[in-house]
């Protein structure tokens, strides 16, 4: 009798398969992995260890025989009794019992079981297909210290002008010339600094210049054409509900669609569940708005619906 190919075919639907007299096999769920070193990818599986404390017949395993060979319960009973008294005569002799994809068994030097579990098949079924897979190692850019550290210590960024007179170039030679004397990130602020300075009388003298052209331009506008705009404010209890959304960017959306077909459409606050809510129209008198809900039903969205109550 094969029994670790009965067990095995146990373990996929049981936690607990017991041999009567001899111990337990269990299984536990376990996630899914990522090897640090390998990077490979395991699925979901079950783990099987071996409780030799647990070793009650709960019927489990002589039930199952029984059904597969179509023999009575007491003969399949009988026949795993037979067995696991070879068993532990294979044990007390110091031999490795090897349970067919499911582990071994074998005596340590303090003459208690120890169970090596075996990775060859993977006994939940949720994971059946799925295979272990190894994936390119995931490279990210390394800044070098150096850099983060001037970064840290000197963060700005000068553009070069250009400058109408040679004396502009001059002083400028003259500041940077200053600055590299003096070296490190006091030197640097100097040079900032006078840089600072100069941007801001050339502002200024800027903005004299525009104010003078501004008192001597003379200017000649004719009026434009007034345009009135006829904008209808919705009012109404009753509103034909287009839809409700999560997240208010969606709403939007909807609002713009509608409108492009020609509906009145607009937002009219969260409802109580947090959904932003969008409406074809809003109608004062109820015998119309069911009429306009009559007709987007039937042309434009069948779940559309009538919500009566008060805006604030």
């Amino acid at each position: 009798m094969q029994l670790e190919t009965y067990i095995s075919d146990l373990l996929y639907r049981y936690e607990c398969v017991t041999i009567p007299e001899f111990g337990a096999f269990l299984t536990q769920r376990v996630s899914a992995t990522i090897h640090e070193t390998t990077n490979a990818f395991y699925p979901p599986s079950k783990t099987v260890s071996f409780n030799e404390q647990i070793q009650k017949n709960d019927g489990l395993l002589a039930h199952y025989i029984a059904d597969v060979e179509k023999i009575p319960f007491e003969v399949a009973s009988k026949k795993i009794e037979k067995r696991v008294h070879i068993l532990k005569n294979y044990l007390t002799q110091g031999e490795t019992l090897t349970f067919k994809n499911i582990g071994e068994i074998v005596f340590n030097s303090e003459g208690k079981i120890v169970f090596e579990p075996s990775n060859h098949l993977n006994y939940l079924t949720d994971s059946f297909g799925l295979s272990q897979f190894v994936s390119p190692k995931v490279t990210r850019e390394v800044y070098k210290k150096e850099v983060e550290k001037i970064e840290k210590v000197i963060p700005i960024a000068i553009t070069p002008e250009k400058r109408k007179t040679a004396p502009s170039y001059l002083k400028y030679a003259a500041i940077a010339l200053v600055a590299l004397t003096l070296g490190g990130l006091g030197g640097a602020n100097y040079y900032v600094n006078k840089v600072e300075e100069h941007n801001q009388l050339a502002q200024e003298e800027a903005a004299q210049q525009l104010d003078s052209k501004i008192q001597q331009a003379t200017f000649n506008l004719n009026p434009f054409p007034a345009i009135n705009l006829n904008v209808t404010k919705q009012t109404g209890n009753y509103h034909i509900i287009a839809g409700a959304f999560r997240f208010e960017e969606n709403c939007n959306k909807k609002v713009q669609q509608l409108k492009a077909e020609g509906f009145s459409a607009r937002k009219i606050g969260v409802n109580r569940y947090g959904l932003h809510q969008v409406v074809y129209a809003s109608y004062e008198d109820r015998l119309e708005a069911l009429k306009a809900l009559r007709t987007i039903k039937n042309t434009h969205n069948i779940d559309a619906w009538l919500d009566v109550r008060k805006l604030d």
